[in-house]
C-alpha cells in the first residue's frame, strides 16, 4: 500500500526536487526490463511497475545522495536496484499469498500464472545484482545483498508465524523488518556509502531508513483495522479475513482472558470465521487500548526515524524527510 491522499504531500515535494532524477531512473529501468529472448518478461515487469505506485523506495536512494552532496550517475543505477528489488519481492509475494489485486488492479500471477510471476521476480533480482555490480562498490553490492537476503528469510519467517497464536512482538519486528524495513534502510544507506559521506551520516541514513520502514508497515497494519478503504485502497478487516497475526492483535492477546484468546484460536489459527466476528475484533481492539497501543509504537519508531536525521547536513532535502516521516503516522491521525 502507497501512501493516502491528503492535502500536504510531501512524497510529492521531494518527487518534485528528484524530478530529473526519478526520470533517468524511470528509463534506466525501461531499458533493464527489456529481453531479446522472453517477451513476457518486459510485459509482466512492466505492469507493476507501471502501475502508478509512488517509487518511495528509489526516492529514498536518490534523496540521500543529494542530501551527501553527490554528484555522480550511480545513484540513479542504485535507486533502479532498488525498485528492480522492490519489484521482484512483490511478484513473488503475490504468489504465496494467491493475491488477486494489487493498487486497485489485478495482479501478474491472476493476469498471466504463477510461474510467470516467480521466474520474472528471478529476473528482476538478477536485473538489480547487475545494476550493483555496475558502481564497483564492494560495500554496496554487500548492503543491498545482505537486504535482499533479510526480505527473504522475512517472508519464510512470517509463513511459519503468520496464524501462530505464540509469535511474539520481537518475531513480529523481525518479519516486519524483513518485509519493509530492510529495502527502506538499504536505500537509504546506498545513497550515503556512494557519496562517500562521513560513517555517522551513513549509519544515520541506516537508522532514518530502518525506522521509517517499522513504522511505516506498523501504520499500514493499524489502517487495515481503521483505515478509510477509499485511501488505503484496502477493505477494513483484510488482514483478520487473511488471517494475519499483525501487531494490534498480538498487544490484544497480551491481556486477553481466556474467552478472547478462545475466540482468536478460532478466527485467525483455526480459520473459522463466522458472520459478526469482524464486529467483534474490532470491539476487542478498541477495548483493551490494542490499536491506541499500536498507534503510539508507530510515533515511537517516527521519532527515532526523524532524530536520525540530526546528524545529516543541513540542507531542503533533510526537512523533505523529515515531512514524509511525520507524514506516514498523519495517515492515522
Amino acid at each position: 500500500m502507497g501512501l493516502d491522499k491528503a492535502v500536504t504531500k510531501p512524497h510529492e515535494a521531494l518527487a518534485a526536487h528528484l524530478a530529473d532524477k526519478l526520470d533517468a531512473v524511470n528509463t534506466l529501468i525501461r531499458a533493464r526490463m527489456a529481453s531479446r529472448h522472453a517477451p513476457r518478461i518486459p510485459e509482466v515487469t512492466a505492469h507493476l511497475v507501471e502501475a502508478g505506485g509512488k517509487r518511495l523506495r528509489p526516492m529514498l536512494t536518490l534523496a540521500a545522495a543529494d542530501l551527501c552532496g553527490y554528484r555522480g550517475e550511480h545513484d540513479v543505477r542504485l535507486a533502479a536496484t532498488v525498485e528492480f528489488i522492490h519489484t521482484a519481492t512483490l511478484l513473488h509475494d503475490d504468489v504465496v499469498d494467491e493475491s488477486a489485486s494489487r493498487r486497485g488492479r489485478p495482479t501478474a500471477n491472476l493476469l498471466w500464472d504463477n510461474k510467470s510471476s516467480v521466474l520474472v521476480g528471478d529476473y528482476l533480482f538478477a536485473r538489480a545484482f547487475q545494476l550493483m555490480v555496475e558502481t564497483g562498490s564492494l560495500r554496496v553490492l554487500d548492503i543491498l545483498a545482505d537486504a535482499a537476503a533479510t526480505i527473504a528469510e522475512g517472508e519464510v519467517l512470517q509463513l511459519s508465524a503468520a496464524r501462530d497464536l505464540a509469535t511474539t512482538e520481537a518475531t513480529y519486528l523481525q518479519i516486519v523488518r524483513g518485509k519493509t524495513a530492510a529495502l527502506f534502510s538499504a536505500a537509504t544507506q546506498v545513497g550515503g556509502v556512494i557519496s562517500a559521506a562521513p560513517e555517522e551520516q551513513v549509519s544515520a541514513l541506516f537508522t532514518y531508513g530502518d525506522a521509517l520502514g517499522i513504522a511505516f508497515q506498523i501504520v499500514d497494519d493499524l489502517l487495515d483495522y481503521q483505515g478509510d478503504p477509499k485511501a488505503t485502497g484496502k477493505n477494513v478487516g483484510d488482514d483478520f479475513r487473511e488471517r494475519k497475526l499483525t501487531l494490534p492483535v498480538i498487544r490484544a492477546l497480551a491481556g486477553a482472558g481466556e474467552d478472547e484468546r478462545a475466540f482468536w484460536r478460532r478466527t485467525i489459527e483455526k480459520g473459522d470465521q463466522r458472520d459478526g466476528d469482524l464486529d467483534r475484533a474490532m470491539t476487542l481492539l478498541n477495548g483493551c487500548g490494542a490499536l491506541d497501543e499500536t498507534r503510539a509504537e508507530a510515533l515511537q519508531w517516527i521519532d527515532s526515524a526523524r532524530a536520525a536525521l540530526g546528524a545529516l547536513p543541513d540542507h531542503p532535502v533533510r526537512d523533505m524527510l523529515d515531512a514524509l516521516a511525520g507524514y506516514v503516522v498523519a495517515r492515522i491521525n
